[in-house]
């Protein structure tokens, strides 16, 4: 009985060490098939033109800006902007005091009226000397012509002639006054020669102003331009025309290079650029506001890149994982210069690879991986 009870314990033992070798054979072909795959995110090599560039700090500056000044003198009676108002092309800045100025156009009126009428006297005299010129024209063949009488009343059609050319002349003078005197009425009201907001006040009111005195400063912050002093050695590759890269308030966006102005700081061996950025949004923005312009150092060259979350540190070497057939597989690398948020692949990748960018710090060579496709930034 104890020899029946020990075989059948054995053949117990044998069928459970059997199952047990059939699970673990079971497990590792599942592992095999993938079903243990770890879920990884990748982005693929590329290969793209690419130029080398150098940092330079610029401004921004307005297309227009300066003082908007009194095209007459006189007291101020109105100043009806303040400091950071918005105006209008043609909108009313000040006024200067407009009675004194009325004045004169009424004056100036009086004496258009006074010429217009002395132009119409002498007219009126040299009608009546033309008259009794031809009167004595048709006596030339009657005993009664008198050849003396004849040619002084001549004479005197001829002055008459020169005071009608006078009359006219002062008429046209007076008229020319009063045109200035009806301008300055109008010059009375300071107008924004462009669009633009209110940066200083420069007059108050009752002060007394000169013709061509500030009254306020004016700076047109929708038109802006980039201005910014780059070294000579950088100026070569920036033709009129050529497109540049630029940051300003965390975006990058791109600018037209102008003008390179043609004076060079002898101090700081630099010259002044202007560019024409692409806004697509000019509010909040300010003149003498900081952009970091990226320019151009050599030629435009074809580059092979990988995005930097890809690169991991392995005993002191560079490496990433790439994906062949489902299967991670390590590739050591080297690197060039960072390109934005991919850095230049110099030897071990080519353009086509895919490189996992999320997942790699766990992963192992030979691992099987599943791809998330997820796009990376």
């Amino acid at each position: 009985m104890t020899v029946v009870r020990a075989m059948r314990n054995a053949c117990r033992i044998a069928r459970l060490t059997l199952i047990s070798m059939a699970m673990i054979a079971a497990t590792a072909v599942g592992s095999a098939n993938g079903d243990e795959a770890k879920i990884v995110h990748v982005d693929p090599v590329r290969a793209e033109p690419t130029r080398q560039t150098v940092s330079v700090i610029g401004r921004l500056v307005a297309c227009r800006f300066g003082d908007v000044a009194a095209r007459v003198g006189g007291p101020v009676a109105e100043i009806r902007v303040r400091v950071g108002d918005r105006v209008a092309a043609g909108d009313v800045l000040a006024v200067v005091d407009r009675d004194r100025v009325a004045a004169t156009r009424d004056l100036r009126a009086a004496e258009v009226a006074e010429a217009e009428a002395r132009l119409a006297a002498v007219a009126a005299e040299r009608t009546l000397h033309q008259q009794e010129l031809a009167r004595l024209s048709n006596l030339r063949k009657s005993p009664a012509f008198n050849e003396g009488r004849f040619q002084d009343k001549r004479q005197e059609v001829m002055m008459a002639d020169s005071e009608l050319a006078k009359a006219e002349a002062e008429l046209a003078s007076a008229r020319a006054q009063l045109r200035l005197a009806e301008l300055d009425l109008r010059d009375t009201h300071v107008l924004a020669p462009y669009e633009g907001a209110i940066s200083q006040r420069k007059a108050e009111i009752g002060a007394h102003v000169d013709r061509g005195a500030p009254v306020v400063t004016l700076v047109d912050d929708r038109c802006l331009e980039i201005e910014a002093d780059v070294p000579s050695v950088r100026i070569a590759g920036l033709e009129t025309g050529a497109v540049v890269s630029f940051e300003l308030e965390g975006r990058v966006q791109d600018a037209k290079v102008r003008a390179v102005v043609p004076e060079e700081n002898p101090m700081t061996q630099t010259r002044r650029v202007r560019f024409v950025p692409e806004l697509s949004d000019t509010r909040n923005l300010a003149a003498n506001q900081s952009v970091t312009l990226m320019l151009p150092v050599g030629r435009e060259r074809d580059v092979v890149s990988v995005h930097k979350d890809a690169i991991l540190s392995s005993k002191g070497k560079q490496i990433v994982f790439v994906v062949v057939d489902g299967v991670a597989q390590v590739r050591p690398l080297e690197l060039g210069n960072s390109i934005g948020n991919r850095i230049e692949v110099l030897k071990g990748l080519v353009a086509g690879d895919t490189v996992v960018v999320r997942g790699n710090e766990r992963l192992r060579p030979g691992e099987a991986v599943r791809i998330q496709a997820t796009p990376i930034k």
